[in-house]
């Protein structure tokens, strides 16, 4: 009994509380008494010589007593030992065997340590014919042969699907994948129908890279081979997906076989795709370049089983791999909300990554992340991996430093199943299976087909230079058409019948190909949004010389005031936001002067009047970083959310205001894929500081400034970027406009620096007012938020439009000397000593917006002071701001830049110099000449800041 003591000695009520704790939740308890209280449920459910266990005997329901006790004979221990044995190794393939399990077409696996040996459960050959009741774990019986057992965990575990899911926490989505991998992937036999189709879809897949590689040798067309299974993998999904009630797919890929895709998936034509390589095609050059042919983007409309129709779409994607994923997500995230009642079942989001990108680039983390987030779920996405082994020239050795390329799926326990691409059969399992999983829960999962890649990164690539002995083995490899060719010959007459025949169509195709035979392009039926998007037409220059009125009546600010003014009853404020309703009655129902949270808010609440959806995400949104918007109210007691807009009599739509992930990248690009969908949605993303945003710099780079040139893709997102030198250092001050500007040209977006509340309102609502779309970037304000001066009047938001430049107040025209021209907070420094010192003679002009560059508006303003000199003012170093991009437009006209030194930080981290500093740029614009603000002084200043610090 000595073996067994420590369970005598134990205190009987606490192992009785672990054990409810085990029943409760298996996990929750030490993997030591887990196994204990398993070996014990086994032990209850199947005493020795088969009598019933009496109610209340046994360890946990007795009182613990080593007092009258019987040793456990020998026979009785072996027989228990080798029972929990075999539980063991039952749990080690579920758990391993993905580990061993033959899913690598050209090399032989990585010795990964699984321990699947009977040695390492205490069994031997001696035991294989001997009966264990544990066989009933996989369906064989209580009395299966240990032989048995082991045949079914290998016929399961260790083939070319290796399963990975038992981290998998939720205990039902646990048993019904455990379920499906156990019992269906034993009895999956397509039909003979099916194998038709497989072998057909390969057949095309291996005719488009012939065709290609045989009329356009040498040409880079970042070709399939060697991955041509991708082919009968997405046909799965989308088949299965139709018959589970997907009606719409949305692809994101790279470039890596996308032209393959798009003929034998999309069903874009040879035709079409010939006459790109040809370079024949004629784009639609008058929204921009164009872009290669392997990143555009693409739609159609595929026939599924049971007569059935599944509108699919190709998101047009940079070089950049992984960038699409967040535009893909935020895509079918607006489809949800617009067109699909936010019925996940509905629509399927499917992303393809390489190996090396997916577990390289960060932005998997971010979207991975957001998968189950209530601002950015899309109904879980099926994650397919093109597994080449090798990144460009990079051995996945490596590439990586855990075992799999998909481990990030293990964060949100997404289940993974890595595939053998040369088994075109366990592929199309695989699929099917994960989009069950998909349609079922809702959730992330991921196949890894494990493939490689026929030739270089691209087809004029020597693969040889680095990877010599994996390269001399893929060139003397079959593709997997005629794998799968081999094994339906070696089954049998009607799998060799049916090879025979599908080997001459094959051989049909590809000469028709080659002798270019029309194809007829797929009929296409346009979508809601789609027709929306058509409805739109491209902006011209003359567009930007007069914004289009955007007033709105009284009736509608009464309506909204009422709204953010009002409490439901019994919600229990705290004393602050008492105190801002209070201030908020005061603005709307006293003096009539809005500050610029109640413009920003006023500006939401008339457009979901109007029955747009008004969406706004980032980093504490809904409070705002500087504590200014309360869009989301709490109770006090409860924490209750309660949200103002969403209380507007009469309103058609909802604030959809959501406080993000810790993320700048894959929220913004989200957020760009959900303006993509839908012109109508008034789509805004905040940083939290606007500096912040350079962590998305891709998405700003590869698609919000250039999408409309590249792929002819127009977009209204709108980005609030907070932007303004009040002494918080280097990291809180500036935004950065100068790298906006740099990206501005031929009207792609919009840049502005505003400094009134009506003007920003007016700003918002000509984003959905214009007949066409264009990005907004916005320095948008931070100490301006509560500045007494940054207000405005209702009747500025009753008429009127937006105002691309704002003209002088204050100087008297025929006096001025001197116009300042500037750009956002510091017009307020400026007027400060203009109305103090009472300088009539010079003149502050407002540049509102920068881009598109208001010529006309500034010309008008500029014509009252004729023989004033120019001087452009901004509070930013010289290298920085908007001074490089005003010479541009005003190289002639400029007389001077007073601004900061030029610096490589963007500005100072003393408070003091920040001060020093403000005042020489303001006392420089007026001409004024003083000691306090001398260079040398700042210079001082600095050096005392330091020792001070």
């Amino acid at each position: 009994m000595d073996a067994y003591s420590y369970i005598a000695n134990a205190h009987g009520e606490y192992i009785d509380q672990l054990y409810q704790a085990y029943k409760a939740d298996p996990e929750s308890v030490d993997f030591g008494w887990r196994k204990f209280f398993e070996g014990f449920d086994f032990s209850q459910a199947y005493p020795e010589g088969g009598a019933e266990q009496v109610t209340g005997s046994g360890v946990l329901t007795t009182a613990a007593s080593t007092l009258g006790t019987t040793a456990i004979s020998s026979s009785d221990a072996v027989s228990a030992d080798k029972e929990t044995a075999v539980r063991n190794l039952i749990h080690a393939y579920r758990s391993r065997g993905h580990l061993v399990a033959r899913t690598n077409p050209v090399r032989e696996r990585k010795d990964r340590k699984a321990h699947l040996s009977l040695a390492d459960f205490g069994l031997s050959e001696a035991d294989l014919d001997t009966t264990f009741k544990n066989g009933e774990l996989l369906g064989l019986g209580g009395a299966a042969k240990l032989r048995d057992i082991i045949d079914a965990l290998q016929k399961i575990y260790t083939r070319t699907i290796g399963f990975e899911y038992m981290y998998i926490r939720d205990p039902q989505v646990l048993d019904w994948f455990r379920t499906k991998v156990e019992r269906d992937s034993l009895s999956f036999n397509p039909g003979v129908e099916y194998k038709k189709r497989i072998l057909s879809k390969l057949n095309e897949a291996v005719v488009f890279e012939n065709f290609l590689h045989t009329k356009f040798l040498g040409q880079k067309r970042f070709s399939l081979e060697g991955g041509e299974t991708t082919i009968p993998a997405l046909d799965a999904i989308i088949q299965k997906g139709a018959e589970l009630g997907v009606e719409e797919v949305m692809i994101g890929m790279a470039h890596r076989g996308r032209l393959n895709v798009l003929a034998n998936i999309m069903g874009k034509t040879y035709e079409q795709i010939f006459s790109e390589f040809e370079g024949t095609a004629v784009p639609d050059l008058t929204m921009g370049d164009g872009d290669v042919k392997y990143h555009m983007g693409y739609s159609s409309e595929v026939d599924a089983a049971g007569g059935k129709q599944v509108n699919l779409k190709l998101a047009p994607n940079p070089s950049h791999l992984e960038a699409v994923n967040p535009v893909v997500e935020g895509f079918v995230r607006a489809k949800l909300d617009h067109q699909y009642a936010e019925n996940y079942d509905r629509i399927l989001p499917i992303l393809i990554h390489g190996d090396a990108a997916v577990a390289g680039q960060g932005i998997g983390y971010e979207v991975t992340q957001m998968s189950q987030l209530e601002g950015y779920k899309s109904g879980g996405t099926l994650h397919f991996v093109i597994n080449n082994q090798v990144g460009f020239t990079t051995d996945f050795e490596d590439a990586r430093s855990s075992i799999y390329s998909t481990d990030l799926a293990k964060i949100i326990d997404a289940p993974v199943l890595h595939v053998n691409g040369d088994d075109p059969e366990a592929v199309v399992f695989a699929v099917q299976l994960a989009t069950e999983y998909r349609q079922q829960f809702h959730a992330d999962v991921f196949v890894d087909m494990v493939c490689y890649r026929r030739h270089g990164h691209n087809e004029s690539d020597e693969p040889k230079f680095t990877q010599p002995s994996l390269y001399n083995i893929i060139s003397k490899h079959k593709n997997p058409r005629e794998v799968y060719n081999e094994v339906l010959v070696q089954r049998g007459d009607v799998d060799a019948k049916l090879a025979e025949q599908m080997d001459r169509e094959f051989r049909d195709l590809l000469q028709a190909r080659l002798d270019l035979v029309k194809q007829k392009p797929l009929p296409y039926k346009y979508q809601a949004l789609e027709n929306e998007w058509r409805s739109l037409r491209r902006s011209t220059n003359e567009d930007f010389d007069q914004s289009p009125e955007t007033g709105i009546s009284e009736e509608v600010v009464a309506k909204v005031a009422k709204a953010l003014t009002s409490l439901p009853e019994g919600f229990k404020p705290l004393k602050q936001i008492e105190n801002l309703l209070k201030e908020r009655n005061k603005m709307f129902y006293e003096t009539r002067m809005l500050n610029w949270a109640a413009g920003e808010q006023l500006a939401y609440g008339s457009l979901l009047l109007e029955n747009h959806i008004v969406r706004v995400s980032g980093q504490d949104v809904q409070r705002g970083t500087f504590s200014h918007r309360h869009a989301v109210l709490h109770d006090a007691v409860t924490s209750a959310p309660y949200t103002p807009l969403n209380n507007i009599e009469g309103q058609k739509e909802k604030l959809h205001i959501y406080n993000s992930l810790l993320s700048e990248y894959g929220v913004l690009g989200f957020e760009f894929g959900y303006a993509m969908a839908n012109p109508t949605a008034l789509v805004v993303w905040e940083a939290q500081f606007g500096d912040f945003a350079n962590g998305a710099q891709t998405m700003i780079d590869q698609f919000i400034s250039s999408s409309e040139s590249k792929w002819q893709r127009m977009n209204g997102l709108v980005m609030l970027l907070p932007h303004g030198y009040e002494g918080q250092g280097p990291e809180h001050s500036n935004a950065r406009p100068e790298r906006f500007l740099q990206l501005s040209a031929e009207n792609n977006m919009v840049v502005a620096n505003i400094t009134t509340p009506a003007n920003f309102f007016h700003l918002l609502r000509r984003q959905l007012a214009w007949s066409f779309r264009k990005p907004c970037v916005v320095m948008s304000p931070k100490s301006l938020l509560r500045h007494p001066l940054c207000v405005s009047p209702v009747e500025e938001f009753t008429a009127g439009s937006f105002r691309e430049v704002l003209g002088d107040t204050y100087a008297e025209a025929k006096k001025v000397k001197r116009v300042l021209l500037c750009s956002g907070k510091v017009y307020f420094d400026l007027l400060e000593e203009q109305t103090k010192s009472e300088r009539k003679d010079v003149a502050i002009v407002r540049l509102e917006q920068l881009h598109p560059f208001p010529k006309k508006q500034l010309d008008a303003e500029l014509k009252k002071y004729p023989k004033a000199e120019l001087i452009w003012v901004q509070e930013e170093p010289e290298n920085m701001g908007y001074w490089n991009y005003m010479l541009r437009y005003l190289r002639r006209e400029l007389g001077d830049v007073v601004a900061r030194k030029p610096s490589a930080s963007p500005a100072t981290g003393y408070n003091k110099v920040h001060v020093q500093e403000q005042k020489q740029i303001v006392a420089r614009a007026f001409g004024i000449a003083t000691p306090e603000v001398d260079a040398e002084n700042i210079k001082a200043t600095v050096e005392v800041a330091k020792k001070q610090d």
